[in-house]
């Protein structure tokens, strides 16, 4: 039996804000991401970090569907609906995954490589497939509740549009659309998210296994960067002692 079966539940108040004392784990606080806010991050590093994170940004549709192929509440799915509309484009509008193709051509890179995925780590690709995994797997409201990271978006994306103008002149400022998006979208995203979670969980039980799902997806985040800080900053990507070609796979399994 679980150790916290016995404890009582935590009220919604606390409840909610154990869930916000997660964000001293955020990924604002990794390193590699640090250094982007001090600007010592090289074109390449940031090049780098952007074409890695775009395939997190083009599995996050396919995550929010298998969130709603499992989901039996119409309401729900009439809301969850938006998050995917806001990545694939609707009716004239282009989308999140457009608006990164942008920041990738804003930065240097060309919307061909973006694309072919030829930069996508192992690790970050292990990491964001994880999260995918657990999405199609999982109920589904611990699925939903597994985008609660979305709290602590705003504030990334407040800091990289407030940082990166005056750090890396050299960038494109037309790249930038995809954070300006993403102040209201997150925003809009984590009152429906933490609506399902605070409702959801009631035991004692079942919130300290959703605070275990927040780590969880916390950690995707985390060993995402752990991978790039090994290729772009220690110089040490897959395979290095043995080649310099990017030999690992692009997902074909």
């Amino acid at each position: 039996m679980s150790e916290h079966c016995d404890q009582a539940a935590m009220s919604r108040e606390e409840f909610e804000a154990a869930l916000r004392a997660k964000g001293d784990l955020y990924h604002i606080h990794h390193p590699f991401h640090i250094a982007m806010y001090e600007g010592t991050c090289t074109p390449e590093q940031i090049r780098g970090w952007v074409a890695n994170r775009f395939y997190y940004q083009i599995m996050i549709p396919v995550k929010d569907a298998a969130i709603m192929a499992n989901c039996p509440d119409r309401d729900v799915r009439r809301q969850w609906i938006q998050r995917v509309l806001d990545h694939d484009g609707y009716d004239g509008a282009e989308g999140g995954i457009e608006a990164w193709l942008r920041l990738g051509e804003a930065v240097g890179l060309t919307r061909e490589e973006i694309i072919s995925q030829e930069h996508v780590l192992p690790g970050v690709r292990f990491a964001v497939d994880a999260y995918v995994n657990f999405a199609r797997r999982a109920n589904w409201k611990e699925a939903a509740s597994s985008s609660l990271t979305e709290l602590f978006a705003p504030t990334i994306h407040q800091s990289r549009l407030k940082t990166w103008p005056e750090h890396y002149p050299w960038i494109d400022a037309n790249g930038y659309q995809y954070f300006r998006n993403r102040l209201t979208e997150a925003r809009r995203d984590v009152e429906h998210g933490l609506q399902i979670t605070l409702d959801h969980y009631k035991t004692r039980e079942q919130q300290e296994r959703m605070l275990e799902i927040l780590q969880f997806k916390l950690d995707i985040l985390w060993s995402m960067l752990d991978a790039m800080t090994m290729a772009y900053e220690l110089n040490r990507p897959p395979y290095h002692t043995v080649t310099d070609q990017k030999v690992y796979h692009r997902g074909l399994f």
